[in-house]
């Protein structure tokens, strides 16, 4: 009896070392599902996804990922799957109820080890946050988000969360305004800010084709106060036509108002160094209004300085933006793509476009960051012409940006690595 006590006590002991072995395995080697890529139509809603594919390579190279898309997009996945070849990309909604509509997403969710929510505008799917707890059980995260409004449905999907980093330090109060608070919320950047693909040979092309010097030309981006998503979307993206009036009169209100600060810092930059701008969008409806913003109004003589460029994917758009000596933006991830390719970048932040911009202030480019309501024209031309001519600081500057950047990487994935 004494012998087959000790073998069923050694049998089970064996079986736990074993068991925590696997677990052990699991842990090291996890299979994370993230969902990420909300629109198409975004180049910073594009970038979030390659930006948090090389933070997770980088710093748990082990894992295996599966990217849940949000969005379908032939244009912006052939990017993906052109640098990430073996990258997994699955899609499919969710029911009302909470129940994933697709067999590869079933199929997911029963083979990751944690769900993870990438960088975007807001928790873009908490729905499907909400499905992953309802049908799994197991951990989950969000990173890089910014959270303006705590609804009761969104608080109660992700209070259980095993960390909640937000982009900038402004989410964070309203998180501890519902309750929320704790250790495992954190300020995480923009996952933006870690893209490291690119596309040399369209920016290379198109630099000589329009006979573009390094370091020698500036890029600059439009934004109406209000995206004109009825424009975008089918069916007028749902909209009334009180909603269409009111987004058309505030846009219109403030177009020329905003944009003729840009302009005459551009008139500025060329008649100072005679180098070129290029005019570039970041979102799909700016090419038609980058003529009427940016260009048509300039006076002639530097009207031949001006290039346009189409829409594009964020991978060439850092390979020019790394290459240029400025970016002057309206949109906010634009300088995030320059300042990650080492390029100063201006925010001219207009009051509509969320609290997401405080991230600038919380990584020390407050001079580089001007409320266009209390902005004249004057204040943005003298700071683009104090980095033409004080470059080298101005690149010092990019860097400790950056290095702000990585310091806050390195403290959230202290967590992450903890909880995944």
């Amino acid at each position: 009896m004494k012998n087959r006590r000790d073998f069923i006590k050694n049998a089970a002991a064996l079986a736990g070392v074993i068991l925590l072995g696997e677990m052990a395995q699991a842990k090291a080697d996890p299979t994370i599902l993230f969902v990420s890529g909300w629109q198409d139509v975004n180049i910073g809603d594009i970038a979030h996804t390659p930006g948090l594919i090389a933070l997770l390579k980088k710093r748990l190279p082990k894992a295996k990922l599966i990217l849940w898309k949000k969005s379908k997009s032939d244009f912006a996945e052939g990017m993906l799957k052109k640098h990430y070849p073996d990258l997994q990309i699955i899609h499919g909604q969710v029911s009302k109820e909470g129940e994933p509509q697709s067999d590869e997403v079933r199929k997911a969710f029963a083979t990751a080890d944690f769900f993870l929510h990438g960088s975007g505008p807001s928790v873009v799917a908490a729905d499907y946050l909400d499905s992953w707890q309802k049908q799994t059980q197991k951990p989950f995260g969000i990173f890089g988000v910014t959270i303006q409004d705590v609804t009761p449905d969104l608080k109660r999907i992700i209070q259980n969360a095993s960390f909640i980093f937000t982009r900038e330090t402004a989410s964070i109060a309203k998180l501890k305004e519902a309750g929320l608070e704790g250790k495992h919320i954190a300020f995480a950047p923009d996952a933006t800010f870690a893209m490291d693909i690119h596309d040399d040979a369209a920016a290379a092309k198109f630099i000589s084709d329009n006979k573009l010097t390094d370091r020698k030309f500036i890029c600059v981006i439009p934004r109406l106060r209000r995206t004109p998503y009825y424009k975008i979307r089918p069916n007028n993206a749902g909209w009334s036509p009180e909603r269409i009036r009111e987004v058309d009169e505030l846009n219109d209100k403030w177009k020329e108002i905003d944009h003729a600060k840009l302009r005459e810092a551009m008139v500025a930059w060329v008649r100072k160094t005679k180098g070129k701008v290029v005019v570039c969008p970041e979102m799909t409806y700016q090419l038609d209004v980058m003529d009427e913003l940016l260009i048509n109004p300039l006076p002639d003589d530097i009207k031949p300085y001006i290039v346009k460029h189409g829409y594009w994917l964020p991978d060439e758009a850092a390979s020019l933006y790394k290459r240029a000596q400025a970016v002057l933006s309206f949109e906010c991830h634009s300088p995030i793509i320059a300042a990650a390719n080492g390029t100063p970048c201006f925010y001219l932040r207009q009051p509509e476009d969320t609290i997401k911009g405080q991230m600038y202030y919380d990584l020390g480019l407050a001079d580089w960051t001007f409320e266009i309501e209390q902005t004249n024209a004057k204040q943005i031309t003298e700071r683009l012409l104090e980095v033409n001519a004080g470059y080298n600081a101005a690149l010092k500057k990019v860097q400790a940006a950056m290095s702000n950047v990585r310091e806050r990487y390195n403290a959230v994935f202290t967590i992450v690595g903890e909880k995944v």
